[in-house]
């Protein structure tokens, strides 16, 4: 069902890199995407939904491109109603971007290849390391 990559250790745990985005439900949600040892982008759609179709085809191409360094997840709000409301998703798609299970942003409606790149760009950068306590700033 889904193309599987190479295999490797990220951060002591086993990453399997996957090629296309994993469908996940109130059952699933907390392995696959809480406790997901790489980012995760959670795209929040429904089967009904005209805009959720156009975005399909973007989210596939990235989860290909992007195997192994952030994962893609696929929720479909008519079959994971307590992980939706938990979240707060009232309008789809929406797009949830976590790390370690912390949400680092959101975007809600349809996102464009070129526009959806530069999120997760902005969204998961590494952070600038804090100046340290108690030594000036060099000048």
């Amino acid at each position: 069902m889904f193309k599987e990559g190479s295999v490797f250790e990220r951060w002591g745990a086993r990453v399997i890199e996957i090629a296309e985005p994993v469908p996940v439900n109130d059952a699933t949600f907390e392995v696959e995407v809480i406790h997901s040892p790489i980012p995760v982008v959670v795209d929040f759609y429904a089967v009904w939904c005209a805009p959720c179709r156009v975005t399909e085809s973007i989210v596939r191409d990235l989860s290909a491109r992007l195997a192994g360094r952030v994962k893609f997840a696929t929720v479909n709000i008519d079959e994971a109603a307590a992980v939706t409301r938990s979240y707060g998703i009232y309008s789809i798609p929406t797009f949830l971007f976590l790390e370690y299970g912390h949400e680092r942003g959101r975007e809600v409606g349809p996102v464009g290849p070129v526009e959806f790149r530069s999120i997760l760009k902005r969204v998961f950068a590494p952070s600038p390391p804090a100046p340290s306590a108690g030594r000036p700033a060099s000048r």
